[in-house]
């Protein structure tokens, strides 16, 4: 049997170690490269074309890649032939259906990753989607509300924090990652969904993925 190649990626060690002790147990695959960040898990797939990427969907972004929603785009558009398996601590559907609507081969809660690589191992060796258990595929793009224009009312700050709530990041996260205080980061976010007119999380996710949040 030819050996699939694997590209993993995750910013959290503990995380890479246990994907690179999976891989190497698995004589289906053969581990072609490792990454902590977007720019590195880009190099690695230009570098070695494997035939599987295992990636965490929340990792150290930056300017060219992001992460998050942005990342995975980027990678279905830029390596078709690579199949995507998605890593999250995200447990939002619409996130999730997404994903699967951006044709990832599957995506798995970090919280069940022990119970559920394995079986994502088999299906993808077998040239199969992996649907996890907890994953419904219920579409996002049905959805046919108008978006509007009160994107245009927010300021760069608003939007830069809105694109990290989508990537999946708390408010402590981006406050670390944007060198700002909690209290200006709950304030810029609280202002946006003031504007956007949306009440809760969930809203305001699904408003910020209609609208192709980062793509603006």
């Amino acid at each position: 049997m030819r050996e699939l190649k694997v590209v993993i990626a995750d910013d959290h060690p503990v995380v890479l170690l246990g994907l690179r002790e999976v891989i190497q147990r698995d004589e289906r695959f053969i581990l072609a490269g490792e990454a902590l960040s977007s720019s590195q898990l880009v190099e690695q797939l230009s570098l070695h074309q494997p035939a599987l990427v295992i990636t965490d969907f929340n990792m150290p972004g930056d300017e060219i890649y992001g992460d998050g929603l942005q990342l995975i785009e980027y990678l279905s558009e830029q390596f078709p032939a690579v199949k995507i398996l998605v890593l999250t601590m995200v447990s939002n559907q619409l996130i999730i259906s997404r994903l699967l609507e951006m044709g990832v081969a599957g995506v798995i809660a970090k919280s069940h990753i022990r119970e559920e690589i394995g079986k994502a191992l088999n299906a993808l060796a077998n040239d199969r989607t992996y649907n996890a258990p907890a994953v419904p595929a219920t579409s996002v793009l049905s959805n046919v509300k108008v978006i509007d224009e009160r994107f245009s009312t927010l300021s760069p700050r608003e939007v830069e924090v809105l694109r990290l709530v989508v990537a999946g990041s708390s408010v402590g996260d981006i406050a670390r990652q944007l060198e700002r205080s909690v209290k200006t980061v709950s304030t810029q976010k609280v202002s946006a969904m003031r504007k956007l007119e949306v009440q809760s999380d969930h809203a305001l996710i699904t408003y910020c993925i209609k609208a192709d949040l980062w793509n603006l």
